[in-house]
């Protein structure tokens, strides 16, 4: 593509977004009992000057709020707004689930297990089909904004697909604390991108049903680091203090409960840990017993289960160097 030369028109659900307009988009999905429409908000930016297009999608999960306010604070901020290249963005994917602070939809089907989707399919299924035939074909690149599930906490962190080389370099320049590779999951939107090419970086922020500044503020930040290297905007401005480049952690482990009980961490979530170091403990409440957690290598923690009582087996530490 010529530099300087116009932008292409983008088309989503039958509206045009030409180059230079900014448009608000809805696609239709289903309605309540009440009879009250749901519809699927998308904003397109598209910038005058040729380039590539991004999409930054949340709330695939409904419950996982941080990625929806992240988007919220650009939309208002006005930070989508781009000089070359466009912006396809979705705040709010799972609308079902986010109104009944829920990962699911109300059927009980994970949209993020249901793409490429079926048109006349199950609610999580028709969700699916509408993105991935009416915003994938639109994308060069996208990032998918999540947090931990359940209470588990996910220090800032991206997770990119290890043979695509796009991938990771998206993941570089992102520079959340902590970046590795994991394996796709058949059905996931990543999957469905991967299979059409298109690179999809997922960042991980915080646990549900609460909001974290400062996985915001790392969010907001990747975001606009992704932009300005794809040369959508000509600078940023740093929210956050400078820091060292991320951590590529290139072995992972989830550290377990031994036995059930109330567990107790020890640790701050994103620090370093050393072999044998004492990460937190399980014990019964009347303090019978008392079962340490150990540090198996000397490397990083960013993972916390937030949970206070829990079952023999339960995750609690995601640890890796």
């Amino acid at each position: 593509m010529l530099e300087n030369s116009e932008n292409k028109t983008l088309t989503i659900h039958g509206e045009t977004v030409a180059p230079g307009e900014a448009k608000w988009i809805k696609i239709p999905i289903d309605r309540l009992p009440t009879g009250t429409l749901i519809d699927i908000p998308v904003y397109v930016f598209n910038a005058k000057e040729a380039g590539s297009t991004l999409l930054v999608q949340g709330g695939l999960h409904g419950d996982e709020i941080n990625g929806v306010e992240i988007i919220r604070r650009m939309l208002f901020e006005e930070l989508f707004k781009v000089k070359r290249g466009a912006v396809i963005v979705l705040p709010l994917l799972n609308i079902f689930g986010f109104i009944h602070f829920s990962r699911q939809v109300p059927d009980g089907k994970d949209v993020n297990r249901s793409f490429p989707g079926v048109k006349n399919g199950s609610l999580a299924s028709r969700i699916a089909y509408k993105v991935t035939n009416e915003v994938l074909p639109q994308v060069d690149f996208g990032i998918d904004l999540h947090t931990g599930g359940a209470q588990r906490h996910n220090h800032p962190q991206i997770r990119y697909t290890g043979d695509l080389p796009e991938s990771k370099t998206l993941a570089e320049v992102f520079n959340a604390p902590f970046y590795f590779a994991t394996t796709l999951i058949e059905r996931s939107f990543r999957k469905t991108a991967y299979d059409r090419k298109i690179p999809i970086i997922v960042y991980e922020g915080g646990e549900s049903m609460r909001f974290d500044e400062y996985s915001i503020k790392e969010g907001i930040q990747g975001v606009l680091n992704v932009m300005k290297y794809a040369k959508m905007i000509d600078k940023i401005d740093p929210m956050l203090i400078e820091r060292e480049e991320s951590e590529f952690i290139t072995k992972r482990k989830w550290l377990r409960a031994p036995t059930a009980g109330m567990f107790v961490p020890q640790v701050l979530n994103g620090g370093s840990i050393e072999k044998g170091e004492v990460l937190g403990f399980v014990t019964d409440t009347f303090a019978n017993y008392c079962e340490e957690v150990k540090a198996p290598y000397n490397g990083f923690v960013f993972c916390i289960n937030n949970q206070a009582v829990v079952n023999q087996g339960d995750a609690l530490f995601h640890v890796g160097f």
